[in-house]
């Protein structure tokens, strides 16, 4: 495993007086992007434009209609290079000097981490739950302080990505019966709480995030087990997809109405802000006579004014919670079909949710969450 080199440690703390500006406080309301892929698209000529159909660079152009935050995840070692720590760090270096706040989206896998998969990374596979705390709690620090070394002060980070059934299986995957959760709890929480502290040794006022899917759904039982079994975070974070009907046969209506009961019980209970991490509505082009099936009127009639009515609502209901504090778009950047290198070769089409129209500018449902302000914060 690699070691934090004490040369780097030292050069990174003179460093801390030198960290980028944003433009927004901390703390405030965040109005987010996951923009992940953008260097990608970029290496693939995909082109953004603003309103004029001028060509722009895609921070700039989102920072300046609005966008005041940038999630960006990590990989620990994917065989494209994309998404890896180098990559990372060069979008992290170009939203550190638009201004842009910062969230770190840790996987703790080579690939995506979510509710189905949760691989351990091909260098970590033979290690034992106490060798894999050493590698979290590395990584992670491998991480963070190489933002440190480049003067950029991340605002968030999240010790894994949807992790409601565990992380790093089989070590750390919790087994369900009777929807509780009876295994394997010490060991998930254990990794959470090692990554909490390497975080907090790297940046100690850092706001560390656990991130579980599906909004919609109270899952107090899950929030308790953590704690209980000595897991830590300051901030719950929630991904949101309420086009998405098939996966839990609800309307969007009926997901954001449950979405915010859902937000309002957390805080309530657990006593720590909430953060949507991720949300998504549907794309241009995509789905577009399913688009019918949510209603009936001029409203519905394109797969834009649908999108923008979702977003409107949802938004709405967040900024009306006191200590939700704020939203991010997973991948709005994506249209056009475009698709990543990696999916290729899985026989996965482009992601169909992204939140740019077919001419390559901002949609308006990215651009009501750009505009929106809480007054909380």
């Amino acid at each position: 495993m690699k070691r934090i080199p004490f040369l780097c440690i030292a050069v990174s703390l003179i460093l801390t007086s030198c960290y980028h500006s944003t433009d927004t406080a901390r703390g405030s309301w965040a109005k987010g992007g996951d923009l992940s892929w953008l260097s990608e698209m970029e290496h693939d000529s995909v082109l953004f434009r603003d309103e004029t159909g001028a060509e722009r660079e895609c921070m700039q152009l989102l920072r300046e209609a609005g966008m005041n935050a940038v999630r960006l995840r990590v990989w620990v070692n994917h065989s494209t290079g994309w998404s890896n720590k180098e990559d990372m760090l060069t979008l992290a270096t170009r939203a550190a000097k638009q201004g842009l706040r910062l969230m770190i989206d840790i996987h703790y896998s080579d690939f995506f981490a979510d509710p189905q998969h949760q691989t351990i990374p091909a260098a970590w596979q033979n290690y034992d739950y106490d060798q894999l705390c050493e590698a979290v709690r590395e990584h992670t620090l491998d991480v963070l302080y190489a933002l440190k070394e480049k003067g950029i002060k991340p605002e968030w980070v999240q010790i894994g990505n949807e992790t409601p059934n565990g992380m790093l299986w089989p070590v750390g995957k919790l087994v369900f019966e009777d929807n509780n959760a009876n295994g394997c709890w010490d060991r998930y929480a254990g990794f959470t709480a090692v990554g909490y502290k390497a975080a907090k040794e790297a940046f100690p006022d850092i706001q560390v995030i656990v991130h579980v899917d599906n909004a919609y759904m109270y899952r107090d039982w899950f929030w308790r087990a953590m704690k209980e079994h000595g897991g830590l975070w300051d901030m719950i974070g929630l991904s949101h997809y309420p086009m998405m009907e098939a996966w839990c046969h609800k309307s969007w209506p009926e997901m954001n109405d449950l979405a915010e009961t859902n937000v309002r019980q957390l805080i309530r209970e657990f006593h720590c802000p909430v953060m949507i991490s991720e949300v998504g509505m549907m794309n241009y082009g995509v789905r577009r006579a399913q688009a019918k099936n949510y209603g009936e009127g001029p409203i519905y009639d394109s797969i834009e004014t649908l999108s923008n009515t979702v977003m409107t609502d949802f938004v709405q209901r967040m900024e009306r919670i006191d200590s939700c504090m704020g939203i991010f778009y997973w991948e709005p950047e994506v249209y056009g079909g475009w698709r990543p290198a990696e999916y290729i070769p899985l026989g996965w089409g482009g992601y169909d949710m992204g939140s740019f129209t077919p001419e390559g500018k901002p949609s308006k449902a990215f651009r009501t969450l750009l505009n929106s302000q809480s007054e909380y914060n």
